[in-house]
């Protein structure tokens, strides 16, 4: 009998280690892992530059608190600032994380323009995460069930209708900030349109509030660019990443420009963990090997080498509603509900994930070869055309 809370439903499989995009069990069958942890081990698995700089900083000092300056905290915000072209960092443990400190920003905002009662537009079919604010922000009823009620000050649109949000912003005055993430992961892979994002920074400018994206699934690289909001040109006023920024050490990062910055003071927000040595090592190793490797670059074409093939193979397939997705971070979503299909991928040495019931989704690491690629769409197209002719 295991002691573990039961909130997990979990997979009949526990892995003993990996290498590259390859995970071995405890029974010793290997599988292809094109999830890669949710899109967190971006480097894969024992990257051997990651390693090193993890035990190396581990031999030196994993923690000494923010209570004192950390050279390299320094160096990763710097690092941070100038990939996205933001002007401040405020670095943490985890993306629910780097969200919770998105909404009070916008509520410091919303308060310094005389706003008592602040409010963000947030999506449909979002998802920001588990905390209690950032739960309230998530557009999924499933998750928030039981545990109302929910943090106030959120007003839900439907994602990609710019013009249901110039009505609210006609109809609302206690709006301060919009927030979205520039590609819906557990929402189905779902990307913001250019021009709808173009026209969210300008109604935002004409308004006075944040633009606040959110990037803990799409940012370090997945999609082709280093952020998912660099293919429309458009600067947010915070931008939340997680996930993929420690190569699979916890850290998160809340990152603030124009109307954002400087509203954090001493007092207004802290984390105890939060960018430490150890973490700050692990996230500065990870961009310098995926700026070494080129691993941009290579995401964007091994993505799109993946969703030709994928295309090409299920071309007759009259279950498949559509393929879609920017460089690995891929959706197929078919026109049925198909979580079994995780276990069946399973059995036959393939790690994959279905969200939205009906959208399967794909998170290779940054480092996942043009062969491998081509091993993941032969694998997953029998398993997809085996499913739909038996459902």
């Amino acid at each position: 009998m295991s002691h573990l809370m039961n909130t997990y439903s979990r997979l009949p499989v526990a892995f003993s280690h990996g290498e590259g995009s390859w995970l071995t069990d405890t029974e010793g069958k290997v599988y292809l892992d094109a999830l890669s942890g949710i899109a967190v081990n971006t480097l894969g698995h024992r990257h051997p530059a990651l390693v090193a700089a993890i035990a190396t900083q581990a031999s030196r000092l994993l923690h000494a608190s923010n209570l004192y300056r950390i050279p390299e905290q320094e160096r990763l915000a710097d690092k941070l600032a100038v990939l996205s072209g933001m002007e401040e960092v405020f670095l943490c443990n985890s993306g629910c994380e780097a969200n919770e400190a998105a909404i009070k920003l916008a509520r410091l905002h919303g308060h310094r323009q005389g706003v008592d009662s602040p409010a963000t537009i947030v999506m449909e079919r979002a998802f920001h995460g588990r905390t209690m604010a950032t739960l309230s922000a998530t557009g999924n009823r499933k998750a928030q069930a039981g545990f109302e009620p929910l943090v106030a000050g959120f007003v839900r649109v439907r994602y990609n209708d710019l013009e249901a949000i110039r009505t609210l912003a006609r109809a609302n005055q206690n709006v301060v900030a919009v927030m979205l993430e520039i590609v819906q992961g557990e929402g189905g892979i779902n990307a913001a349109d250019i021009e709808f994002q173009r026209g969210l920074r300008a109604l935002c400018d004409d308004r006075g509030w944040l633009l606040i994206c959110d990037e803990v699934q799409c940012g370090m690289g997945r999609t082709g660019t280093w952020f998912a909001f660099q293919h429309s040109g458009v600067r947010p006023d915070v931008v939340t990443m997680a996930k993929g920024l420690g190569g699979g050490v916890p850290i998160g990062a809340c990152l603030a420009a124009g109307l954002a910055k400087g509203l954090f003071q001493p007092g207004k927000h802290g984390s105890t963990f939060g960018g430490n040595q150890l973490a700050s090592i692990a996230a500065l190793t990870t961009i310098d090997v995926i700026e070494r490797e080129g691993l941009i670059d290579h995401a964007r074409s091994v993505g799109e080498s993946i969703r030709s093939g994928l295309a090409t193979a299920l071309a007759d397939c009259r279950g498949v509603v559509q393929i879609r997705g920017q460089g690995l971070m891929i959706g197929i979503e078919l026109d049925r509900p198909c979580s079994e299909l995780v276990l069946l991928a399973l059995h036959a040495g393939l790690l994959i994930n279905v969200t939205a019931d009906t959208v399967i989704r794909l998170l290779p690491p940054l480092t996942f070869s043009a062969d491998e690629g081509r091993e993941l769409t032969s694998r997953l197209a029998v398993l997809i055309r085996a499913f739909l002719a038996s459902t």
